[in-house]
């Protein structure tokens, strides 16, 4: 099961970049590691067909199921939310993804 974050691109958004790469993602492994989590892409956003990307940064974490992932929000969702806050002003958008085709 693929979870995507998404953080939305607005005029008013801020995001740091160097933050989320050198603490929020290790903090994320660190804590979801151990729970299930097998892997993270980070994706930065540069731009769309219509000009200015929809999106600052797309983050895709693999886990083996819905129910690892639940156990490792819940075990740790204060931290690894509370951290948002150091690094953007923008609320993230979460979806749940079943891949389909490689």
């Amino acid at each position: 099961m693929i979870v995507t974050v998404a953080y939305p691109k607005t005029a008013t958004s801020t995001f740091n970049h160097d933050y989320y790469v050198s603490k929020h993602v290790p903090l994320v492994g660190r804590l979801w590691g151990p729970m299930g989590l097998r892997s993270t892409r980070v994706l930065k956003g540069t731009g769309s067909l219509g000009g200015a990307p929809a999106y600052e940064l797309i983050c895709l974490l693999d886990f083996p199921s819905q129910e690892a992932f639940n156990q490792a929000a819940g075990a740790h969702a204060d931290e690894v939310m509370g951290d948002i806050r150091n690094f953007t002003n923008v609320e993230p958008i979460v979806q749940f993804n079943e891949p389909v085709a490689v």
